[in-house]
């Protein structure tokens, strides 16, 4: 079972606040990706995330057999770290459900404090499919993407075959803005891009989820609270 390492300071979070940034919602808790969450998170990855016939990711990770898979997503999550800056991020988080790590999900941006825009990624272990939790994990990111850090736009990607991404982004009320090619293992397939606006984002949001350590957050990524 995990502790909240906002009780500790043994990750330096004065010099890395992200490290206290941690999302709520009545089932789930995201929290920003630490050394000992990522430990947890590739464990998960190893036990199997999708029927290994298919793949529903752009990049083909879970293609890697371990421990080469678990080592692969270590160096990811470290450079995602190191590269981190105002100008370009990824935020990556544990999503956590009764104490246990059962998946992960990302926001990605280049030049938000301009843009305004970020886009999710996430991914859920197989034995943790299939129970709502896709739904409710991407609201918590929306939440932290748009009420903490005032964005105006999120986008997201699919294979056009990948029912349950498709499926918690129409159910989110994401536009479609279309298909376009791209490879998949060597091979061209059919991705599709949705968006979603402030504008409908105002209606759909919740009260029920609460971002931590968003200030500090704001400060370190140069974003200006959300007027």
């Amino acid at each position: 079972m995990l502790g909240s390492f906002r009780d500790t300071d043994e990750m330096g979070n004065e010099h890395w606040p992200l490290f206290d940034l941690e999302i709520t919602t009545p089932r789930l808790t995201l929290r920003y990706l630490d050394d000992r969450l990522a430990a947890d998170l590739v464990a998960v990855a190893a036990r199997g995330v999708h029927d290994p016939a298919t793949t529903p990711f752009l990049i083909e990770w879970t293609d890697r057999p371990s421990p080469e898979l678990e080592q692969e997503a270590m160096r990811f999550y470290w450079r995602s770290r190191a590269d981190t800056t105002a100008a370009s991020w990824r935020l990556l988080f544990a999503v956590v459900h009764g104490g246990v790590v059962i998946g992960s999900i990302d926001l990605v941006a280049s030049g938000f404090p301009a843009l305004r825009q970020f886009e999710t990624g996430s991914w859920l272990g197989r034995e943790h499919q299939g129970r709502g939790f896709g739904t409710e994990m991407r609201r918590a990111a929306l939440t932290l993407g748009f009420d903490a850090l005032g964005a105006e736009f999120a986008t997201t990607a699919a294979w056009s075959d990948n029912a349950a991404s498709l499926g918690v982004t129409r159910s989110l009320g994401y536009t479609e803005i279309g298909p376009r090619r791209a490879l998949r293992r060597g091979a061209p397939d059919e991705l599709v891009d949705f968006r979603m606006d402030r504008v409908h984002w105002s209606t759909i949001r919740r009260d029920d989820i609460t971002v931590h350590g968003a200030d500090a957050a704001r400060s370190f990524l140069g974003v200006a609270p959300p007027a």
